[in-house]
């Protein structure tokens, strides 16, 4: 046949789907042939439908030949893709009885499933296979091993488990992308490294493996770099004079390899070494130790002063070793420690503390911080009634489907766990909790009581928890094994979850956190209060309030490790330098430490809509994760209830032996507490951040005791005489009815002496 001559290769189409596209990663190797002015995708060729390699591999297009193309050609210009309208689909389901056609851009755009096995099977939209979910697979998210991005552990054709890790999960591109790069031999799972079992299920949900070698084992000269050894002298100054590359054996100027990564060197004499059986560490290797608590404790070994540059002492860039000195219960603790920083005998908590020349003096008046803190408290009602509002236009999305979770209050968090990764586990299902150790398991308990107490055990646990570090602000801390399960995502969604159902506000994120939820850790400048590490916040301070250059770069030589290893190190020549690095350090520390904590956090705030609104408002939500809740007042208890009466007489007269009776619990005249009287009438000790659903009502009948419908959040009180039966009966009922339950429930209620019956007379 002779050759076109008007054929544009830049123009060509692919005589199969269509499309200009050259993107071997999706639809195979683009094969022009100029002699047959012929253009086709090899993925289009291998999946169509009709045609088969009935030639050998060097005949036509790898085996299909150019007939049976053309044929294939004319075939396809009959039948209209299902997805895009137009003609030449030349694919079609298998599944039986389904007639859908459709080219292969178009199929992978409609997340079809192409089988690269066996007779190249093609499955539809509809009819696709998919992968099978336990009711124990975990929920939630995880990262991908190949990405490190999260992935959502979903049955969605993006997302991809491994058949033989548990824990396992990918993105579908990711694994496309390794497959093609790997080849069938070198193609397997990146936890296990099992390749036939998971091989055979990339195959079946769509994972082309091409039957040829890796990628890396084709390139010409790929290993060529193995055959070399690292001779290079690293540290700060060299007195080699004929340089750094220089390596004279069984000498003084031999290089000496890093015993443990083997990519750093030395000369002998420029490390003070005098022999070459002596062990020597790079400052990365050392640095790692250092960090474990692992680095063996050693003598101090003084600097070298037989060779000298220009008549002054050669500066290493390894400094003397020290063993690392770790404040208690904190194995990440390991910043190097000088003679200097340990002998001004600092006070425990004075690593917070300002000189007494950068600390104010002025102290406010009793009349104007008290008037100011009233106007603070006042501020926090205000934003706390708005988050109200926000949170019950959240609630809109919970549903009357219920979940419901077995919960032993001893084992709180893995009993919270497990319920939250159920496969049945949804937020928008009303939650009912049942306490494993409770012998009571009333309909009320376990609807309304049980739910409150677990949200609060749940808020307290996070609270303590190795997750958040710090004092009364906290902020997220490293734990590599919750990053690993995954626990950063769990703790955000329940915060989110508890307070949308009506669970406790946590009140313990600092500002800074806060902000990193809000505005982006890029947009956040910590402060030194932000530092939970003793050591840490200690040196920082050193830094900080130092007064000469030279105590300045004494206090950098002594922690020169672990400025290397956050990678703050930068060369001092005026005292004004510490600034940026006093601020280099923090940032590390308290942000980009916790860069994957916190965006996994993120992410599960996200529930229900929680981190949007957060955004949308952040000085109201700050009013309650950064602010402990109101103590309980009586003000506060009787601004919570409303009052129904038929009666004005006795709604008057009862409505204050109320108050009065709640003035006399807030003072402590009385054996039961305001978070008894409470807890009595709605099952909850603390009020929630949504309140509560009803609100709570109080009503005075005709009736011999006080009855709390926890149901109702209703109050029904007796009509007295005196004030002093008001306040016998009231007692003696919350009282004994707090008991009852203590007995059969988990809470935890602390009483007094216990009047007799004839009190109450």
């Amino acid at each position: 046949m002779s050759k076109p001559n008007n054929f544009d290769v830049q123009s060509t189409f692919c005589v199969l789907c269509g499309r200009t596209d050259d993107c071997p990663e999706k639809y195979g190797e683009k094969r022009i042939y100029v002699e047959y002015n012929l253009t086709v995708h090899y993925y289009c060729l291998l999946m169509s439908s009709g045609i088969w390699q009935r030639g050998e591999e060097d005949e036509g297009v790898d085996g299909f030949l150019i007939t049976d193309i053309r044929k294939e050609v004319n075939r396809a210009a009959k039948l209209k893709c299902n997805i895009c309208k137009k003609k030449g689909a030349s694919i079609g389901c298998v599944a039986p009885k389904c007639k859908r056609s459709y080219h292969f851009p178009c199929g992978l755009q409609r997340e079809c499933i192409f089988q690269f096995m066996e007779d190249f099977r093609s499955y539809c939209w509809e009819h696709r296979p998919v992968q099978k979910f336990t009711d124990k697979e975990p929920r939630g998210a995880s990262q991908c091993t190949i990405c490190l991005d999260l992935v959502e552990h979903l049955p969605v054709y993006t997302v991809l488990k491994s058949p033989c890790c548990k824990n396992a999960w990918f993105h579908r591109e990711c694994l496309q992308y390794q497959a093609l790069s790997a080849g069938i031999f070198f193609f397997r799972c990146t936890v296990c490294n099992n390749k036939d079992k998971f091989q055979k299920e990339m195959l079946r949900m769509g994972i082309h493996i091409p039957e040829r070698d890796a990628s890396w084992e084709l390139e010409e000269n790929a290993y060529q770099d193995l055959l070399h050894c690292y001779q290079h002298c690293d540290v700060k100054r060299c007195l080699c004079k004929k340089g750094r590359d220089y390596n004279e054996p069984d000498s003084k100027w031999e290089i000496k390899r890093c015993q443990y990564c083997g990519s750093r060197g030395t000369h002998l004499a420029c490390s003070s070494m005098k022999s070459w059986e002596q062990n020597w560490e790079c400052m990365e290797c050392r640095s790692i130790f250092a960090k474990s608590g692992k680095y063996s404790k050693r003598k101090k070994r003084a600097l070298a002063t037989s060779e000298k540059t220009n008549g002054t002492t050669c500066l290493l860039e390894e400094p003397p070793p020290k063993s690392p000195r770790q404040s208690s219960g904190s194995p990440r603790n390991f910043l190097l420690q000088s003679s200097k920083i340990m002998c001004q005998n600092l006070s425990p908590c004075s690593h917070l503390e300002l000189p007494a020349s950068d600390r104010m003096t002025t102290s406010l008046s009793p009349v104007k911080s008290n008037r100011s803190w009233s106007l603070t408290q006042k501020h926090l009602r205000e934003q706390r009634r708005e988050v109200c509002n926000i949170l019950k236009e959240l609630k809109v999305q919970v549903k009357t489907k219920t979940t419901r979770l077995n919960i032993n209050a001893e084992s709180i968090w893995s009993n919270a766990l497990k319920g939250f990764r159920q496969r049945n586990f949804s937020p928008t299902n009303t939650i009912e909790v049942n306490f494993s150790n409770c012998k009571n398991r009333s309909k009320t308990n376990t609807s309304a009581a049980s739910k409150y107490h677990f949200f609060q055990l749940l808020i307290l646990h996070l609270q303590n928890s190795s997750l958040f570090e710090g004092s009364s602000g906290k902020n997220l801390a490293l734990d590599f094994q919750a990053v690993k399960e995954n626990l950063y995502f769990e703790a955000g969604k329940m915060i989110a979850v508890s307070l949308v159902h009506g669970g406790p506000s946590p009140g313990f994120f600092s500002k800074t956190l806060f902000d990193c939820l809000v505005y982006g850790p890029e947009n956040v400048k910590p402060a030194l209060e932000d530092v939970a590490d003793v050591d840490v916040a200690q040196t920082i301070q050193m830094i900080k309030y130092a007064n000469s250059l030279s105590s300045l770069q004494s206090t950098l030589q002594d922690c020169c490790e672990f400025l290397t290893a956050a990678g703050c190190l930068r060369p001092v020549t005026a005292l004004c330098d510490k600034n940026m690095l006093v601020n280099d350090i923090l940032i590390y520390h308290v942000i980009k430490r916790i860069t994957l904590p916190l965006e996994s956090f993120r992410q599960g705030l996200k529930t229900l809509g929680v981190l949007e609104k957060m955004q949308m408002h952040p000085d109201a939500f700050s009013s309650i994760l950064c602010h402990k809740p109101e103590r309980l007042s009586a003000e506060t208890i009787c601004d919570l209830f409303t009052i129904h009466s038929s009666s004005d007489v006795n709604k008057l007269k009862g409505a204050g032996f109320w108050m009065g009776y709640l003035r006399d619990v807030e003072s402590g005249e009385s054996v039961v507490t305001l978070e008894d009287i409470l807890l009595f009438v709605t099952g909850s000790c603390y009020i929630p951040s949504i309140g509560f659903d009803p609100e709570p009502t109080i009503k005075f009948l005709h009736i011999r005791y006080p009855i709390g419908k926890r149901l109702l959040n209703c109050l029904e009180l007796p009509v007295t005489k005196t004030y002093q039966q008001f306040k016998n009966k009231m007692e003696l009922t919350i009282r004994n009815t707090l008991r009852v339950e203590g007995d059969n429930f988990p809470f935890e209620v602390n009483f007094k002496s216990q009047p007799s019956l004839a009190e109450v007379v």
